[in-house]
């Protein structure tokens, strides 16, 4: 009997040693994904209620494009994620056949191989193209579409699509299309669209712009729960306090962008230094601010929160998977 044991043995060892381990001073943790994972929509709904507890997860504005990883592309959602953990805010637009692709600009010359506009062309045309990084450099990623991505994104975090030419209304279909009422939310950027994205699927969260008391207390007229909203506070940071905390007292998060401002001066200071830019992005985080959109999602991620421990009372919702 001893020598079945000892070859059980033997191959639970080997197969130890062949999992994947992160390396010690890497600066890429390449064997591992970080991983937001509610299983439903109300998982989703208490994810972003406020709770007093930072969210310890940056927004990846169009997912975090860096050298050699475009913009809204698969590739680099997954390298994204394998930094630190992360929601992607993606934008959706139509191609010249109807179908929905994920790209920004309505052009299509900054950021690929062609020419034109993204509605003037067919799926199969936009295909043909590869996508360039943020240096301008031509890479083997493809447009990604609509569906591809949503594919993807299931079991591995949260989408936030922007509105750029899809309607709401069709971005709710899509959502319901996949069932994917647990890890996708709209931007709508009027309380009537969100009064109609509500009305079609009540499960469906949003991401609603709330830059001031006035907006505040427009929205607390309608009869959508702020337990379906986070509210985008601006791209500069706020300068009442007030708000935030009267959308606190709701139950609801906030987010701020700092894309147009915070991120261009961290990427100026990188090579000198970037201790006074990371004391202002801390700065947010202590005025109120739950959850900060950005261009550079790994670095300011890793800034604010590195390895700290999840928030206990949102932990069910985090992964660290290795792969």
């Amino acid at each position: 009997m001893r020598t079945p044991v000892i070859i059980l043995i033997v191959m639970l060892i080997a197969a130890n040693l062949a999992l994947p381990k992160d390396v010690p001073g890497s600066s890429t943790p390449s064997s591992r994904l970080h991983v937001i994972n509610p299983q439903n929509p109300q998982n989703l709904r208490e994810l972003f209620r406020y709770g007093g507890e930072s969210l310890h997860f940056v927004s990846a504005h169009r997912g975090g494009p860096q050298q050699n990883f475009p913009e809204n592309c698969i590739a680099t959602f997954e390298n994204t994620l394998q930094h630190t953990f992360a929601i992607m805010e993606i934008d959706p637009r139509y191609t010249k056949d109807g179908v929905i692709v994920v790209h920004h600009d309505a052009t299509l010359e900054r950021t690929t191989t062609g020419k034109g506009s993204v509605a003037e062309l067919t799926l199969q045309e936009l295909k043909e193209l590869r996508l360039k990084d943020t240096e301008g450099l031509v890479t083997k990623f493809q447009i990604p579409t609509l569906d591809e991505v949503l594919q993807w994104a299931r079991g591995k975090t949260v989408l936030v699509l922007d509105q750029k030419d899809v309607p709401a209304e069709v971005r709710a279909r899509k959502i319901e299309e996949h069932r994917a009422e647990a890890y996708v939310m709209l931007i709508v950027y009027s309380f009537k669209d969100a009064q109609k994205c509500y009305e079609l699927n009540k499960n469906i969260m949003m991401e609603v712009m709330i830059p001031n008391l006035d907006r505040f207390y427009e929205f607390d007229e309608t009869d959508i729960p702020w337990s379906n909203i986070i509210a985008f506070v601006g791209h500069t940071p706020p300068r009442d306090m007030e708000l935030l905390q009267m959308i606190h007292a709701k139950g609801t998060c906030c987010i701020v962008g700092t894309s147009r401002n915070l991120d261009r001066e961290f990427i100026v200071n990188r090579a000198s230094g970037t201790v006074p830019v990371e004391q202002r992005y801390r700065a947010l985080l202590q005025c109120g601010v739950d959850v900060i959109e950005t261009d550079l999602p790994r670095e300011v991620g890793k800034l604010l929160y590195g390895e700290y421990a999840i928030p206990a009372s949102k932990s069910q919702f985090f992964q660290r998977l290795h792969f």
